[in-house]
């Protein structure tokens, strides 16, 4: 039996947070989907990976995928990308797998089917772009079942956020203080802070774990007099700038450099918020760049719960506290005020005065009382090429192919795979 961890059309409407990347690099709690997914599966077979067709080129060398079936007959265990692995959905997918032919589906969302490969394979034993959730139901023997977390809304990635990094606590060798403490620096219940080998805790700075819990990867710094509270993940080589305000529920990806106030926020690996400025209950994704004084509002004025607009209406979240999305390797300008339940979209630079508008859409250029126009596409290909290599990433052919694909795409042209 194969397993094959896939994606469905929802991939589609998580834009511009999965514009380049699969759906199991969306980041909620410590870490990705694909983090969460391997801890939970240790010791079980090695997962192939089902990606979006203009994503391919660039990943087949960073994760392996299902590329054909050996027949139509191979047995595959199809698993949802958009689930949130843990050890409840490890015991339904891979401890008591279901028999051949059958699915198990929570609402609408299909969570794992087991069937034959010429049931969802193309004629050459390749998989679609996007597979098709309700034909697979419509050809299995189907069961409800309940409990499991699947992203499906754009801002589910901060609805989840606070809970899922209180379950993803056990990830961590917590009471394990493997780094550097250097005198000065405080550390408040020890037995909730794990820091690994190579990081560094700089004099003055205050790691509190008295309400929480707080994870620091290796090579990780905090800076002196800053102050990282509960609930918190620092990833590999991150930086937390000097004097930072880290409070709770907090997740910074490798590389990626924090400073200012930040709260119930994800930070991709890296992305750059080093100055002051207030994020609160935002998604900034990787290459990011927030310039100095830049802050989002989380929370309306008439305290009413947060809508975004999407695909020209606005939706409900339901949500009280509501901050920024942001795609992959946007800007915003010194000062840039942030809206409440503001996107922003792949590739942007956001300047101006005033607030920008609340839906800034992909390669947009400006904001503010001077609108927005398109980014020329080489202009944001030479820009991203430069970040990405100050970071010692080259962006090498196949990047560029897949990110001139979502500039294409998302500035209207008519682009084939």
């Amino acid at each position: 039996m194969q397993i094959v961890i896939f994606e469905d059309e929802t991939a589609y409407s998580l834009t511009p947070l999965s514009d380049l990347k699969p759906v199991v690099a969306l980041c909620t709690g410590a870490g990705s989907l694909l983090d969460k997914l391997l801890f939970h599966t240790a010791g079980y077979s090695h997962p192939l990976f089902h990606v979006r067709s203009y994503l391919r080129p660039f990943y087949r060398n960073r994760l392996s995928l299902f590329e054909q079936a050996s027949s139509p007959d191979q047995d595959l265990l199809l698993i949802n990308g958009r689930l949130l692995f843990s050890a409840e959905a490890a015991r339904l997918c891979l401890e008591t797998p279901l028999s051949p032919g059958s699915s198990a589906l929570q609402g609408g969302d299909l969570i794992v089917s087991r069937v034959a490969a010429g049931v969802v394979t193309r004629q050459d034993g390749t998989l679609p772009d996007c597979i098709d959730t309700a034909e697979i139901c419509s050809k299995t023997a189907v069961s409800e079942v309940s409990g499991f977390s699947l992203i499906t809304r754009l801002w589910d990635v901060i609805d989840f956020h606070e809970k899922q990094l209180q379950r993803d606590a056990g990830m961590f060798p917590l009471g394990r203080i493997d780094g550097c403490i250097e005198e000065g620096a405080h550390l408040i219940n020890r037995a909730r802070i794990s820091v690994a080998r190579g990081a560094v805790v700089r004099p003055g700075a205050v790691i509190d774990a008295s309400e929480g819990f707080v994870a620091l990867g290796c090579g990780a710094v905090v800076e002196p007099q800053a102050v990282v509270a509960a609930n918190v993940v620092i990833g590999d080589g991150a930086r937390v700038k000097m004097g930072a305000r880290i409070y709770n529920n907090v997740s910074i990806g490798c590389s990626s450099k924090a400073g200012g106030e930040i709260e119930d926020s994800i930070m991709e690996s890296y992305a750059n918020k080093q100055h002051d400025g207030f994020l609160g209950h935002s998604y900034i994704s990787s290459w990011c760049n927030l310039g100095a004084g830049t802050n989002t509002s989380d929370l309306r004025n008439d305290y009413k719960k947060v809508k975004l607009h999407i695909d020209g209406s606005e939706t409900d979240t339901g949500m009280q506290f509501l901050g920024l999305l942001m795609g992959e390797h946007s800007k915003a300008a010194i000062n840039t005020m942030f809206n409440t339940g503001t996107i922003v979209g792949t590739s942007s630079n956001v300047f101006g005065a005033g607030f920008p508008p609340k839906s800034i859409p992909s390669f947009a250029w400006g904001g503010g009382a001077s609108g927005v126009v398109p980014y020329d596409i080489d202009r944001a290909v030479e820009t991203a090429r430069v970040v990405m290599g100050r970071r010692n990433i080259g962006m090498d052919d196949l990047y560029e192919t897949m990110f001139r694909f979502v500039a294409s795409r998302s500035l209207g042209e008519r682009v084939s795979l």
